[in-house]
């Protein structure tokens, strides 16, 4: 088996059919194109080639062992596709190097990959022992360690509040703080016993593994995906021609409510309400896909569990705006 077909093998895209369906239409036209903003291993970037063959895409991820893979499975289409190392937030940027003014199509698979997930080493999972790094990006940046080890006790219970929405974020930054004054936080293994010890028994049973929600508020904060969502979305939204169509599949209350927030905004007319008439420059520019959330289908995440918490939003730009690109 080569490289390329173990990549497909280990990761199944979420909602894979529906997203195809979804964007297509706005990849009819020759040399439209699509940003994978996301791009992973390459798992829907290699549906949506498969099924628009006029259609090219621009890959972009930050982490360079998901570009190296993504390459591989997506070689067969040669020129079809183009891999670009930035953070999704940079995508005014990676269009403009591109030469691209505009595109028909923009994905978001937020969230940590499958790659990332099943990479030991890269300490994500909370059921593998492995360093606390957590980093999508390598080569740069503070880690889960360094947040566990330097952050004083509001901050800590602050991160895990609000980006893990884990109720015991008081107890448990205080038990970090006083673990780490004995010896520092470098395993998850570490974390994932001091969990153990500061969440409840009674909410274990009914809440799911005791790391969820604190790795999950460590990941976020180590990446700053949510500052980094709230920058792309404006800007990916900007670059979509007219017929372009955006989707977004968000695992994380936080990441949907702000593109549940900034898509309903697009669909939405400014008019004045005491004006008897819309006014042009007031009307929506959005078009909704999606009646509220989709979720993924009880066959699908019986098949791929990662599925269960996907949220997927839709919409198309229905006219151009004045405002520059973010």
């Amino acid at each position: 088996m080569s490289d390329a077909e173990r990549t497909a093998a280990r990761h199944t895209p979420v909602l894979r059919e529906r997203i195809v369906e979804l964007l297509a239409p706005a990849l009819e036209a020759p040399g439209a194109v699509l940003v994978d903003a996301t791009l992973g291993m390459g798992g829907h970037a290699e549906a949506l080639l498969a099924a628009c063959p006029a259609a090219r895409v621009i890959g972009i991820d930050r982490d360079p062992q998901a570009l190296s893979l993504a390459g591989e499975r997506l070689a067969p289409f040669g020129d079809r596709f183009t891999g670009v190392r930035a953070v999704y937030d940079e995508i005014g940027e990676v269009l403009a190097d591109e030469g691209v003014p505009t595109v028909a199509a923009v994905l978001f698979d937020l969230g940590v990959s499958s790659l990332q997930l099943d990479e030991a080493d890269r300490g994500f999972a909370y059921a593998q022992d492995a360093p606390l790094d957590m980093r999508m990006s390598q080569d740069a940046g503070r880690t889960a360690a360094d947040v566990l080890n330097t952050y004083d006790e509001r901050e800590l219970e602050r991160v895990l509040r609000e980006y893990g929405e884990e109720r015991f974020a008081r107890r448990i930054a205080r038990e970090v703080v006083a673990r780490r004054e004995q010896l520092p936080f470098e395993r998850s293994a570490d974390l994932v016993e001091l969990l153990r010890r500061a969440i409840p028994a009674a909410s274990q049973r009914t809440g799911g593994h005791p790391g969820k929600r604190t790795f999950q508020a460590l990941r976020i904060e180590v990446n700053g995906e949510l500052d980094a969502w709230r920058a792309a979305l404006p800007a990916a939204i900007a670059a979509l021609g007219v017929g372009g169509r955006i989707a977004v599949l968000s695992y994380h209350s936080l990441e949907d409510r702000i593109t549940k927030q900034a898509l309903a905004a697009g669909a939405r007319s400014t008019t004045p309400p005491d004006l008897p008439v819309e006014l042009p420059e007031h009307a929506p520019y959005l078009r909704l896909l999606t009646r509220g959330a989709e979720t993924a289908d009880p066959t699908e995440t019986e098949t791929n569990p990662r599925a269960t918490p996907a949220r997927l939003r839709a919409a198309e730009r229905i006219r151009a705006t004045e405002e520059p690109r973010p």
